[in-house]
């Protein structure tokens, strides 16, 4: 099948898969005497073993390594028993981040009962919160700056 079949089949856009490829993650496929990448059974049950470790959050990296595993089945498993062990406490982590979050938020939008936005306690909160954190924290700043 040709790269728009699979990422139709996958789900997938064509970039994606075409970065996967890049990234080692996706075998190069053959190509038609045209120059058109012709895919196999063998890369979309790849792809969609990539996607799986993907939704599950997990990194390039990790996915490489459970991939090097998945293609030598003697090897033994605890490495990926410890990679999974790792993933969960990434999760964990993750989920204590946004319990955080969520009560910063909550208690943010306690900050304005008000609807006129010039006395708004939520700007006035954000906007404190925000030059305490630039001053206490420069380098932060320069990259909110570039990516914010």
């Amino acid at each position: 099948m040709k790269i728009g079949e699979l990422s139709k089949a996958s789900g997938t856009a064509i970039e994606t898969i075409r970065f996967y490829e890049r990234e080692g993650l996706l075998a190069a496929p053959a190509r038609t005497e045209g120059n058109y990448r012709i895919y196999g059974d063998a890369h979309a049950e790849r792809l969609a073993f990539v996607r799986h470790c993907r939704s599950l959050d997990m990194t390039l990296d990790k996915i490489r390594a459970l991939l090097r595993f998945k293609d030598s089945p003697a090897e033994n498993c605890g490495e990926v028993n410890a990679l999974l062990d790792a993933q969960i406490g990434h999760v964990a982590d993750r989920i204590r981040d946004l319990r955080a979050l969520e009560k910063q938020l909550n208690s943010l939008r306690q900050q304005c009962l008000d609807l006129q936005g010039k006395d708004c306690g939520v700007l006035q909160a954000l906007v404190k919160d925000a030059r305490s954190s630039n001053r206490s924290n420069p380098k932060r700043q320069h990259v909110q700056g570039a990516h914010g």
